[in-house]
């Protein structure tokens, strides 16, 4: 099993948001600058959200 399956499983589904384009843009280029993307920084933070509030 490869790490990616580990982590999150299959990614099978997509989101569409509408975000103001400078705040898209800002992201984006920070993303880059951090060597990262912008879809694996939305990722950790809705895992890191659902986790923070799921009930027990």
């Amino acid at each position: 099993m490869s790490n990616k399956q580990k982590k999150g499983g299959k990614k099978d589904s997509q989101l569409l948001i509408r975000i103001n384009a400078t705040e898209r843009d800002q992201f984006v280029a920070l993303c880059e600058e951090l060597d990262t993307s912008a879809a694996r920084e939305i990722r950790r933070f809705i895992r890191r959200f659902v986790v923070e509030h799921q009930q027990s």
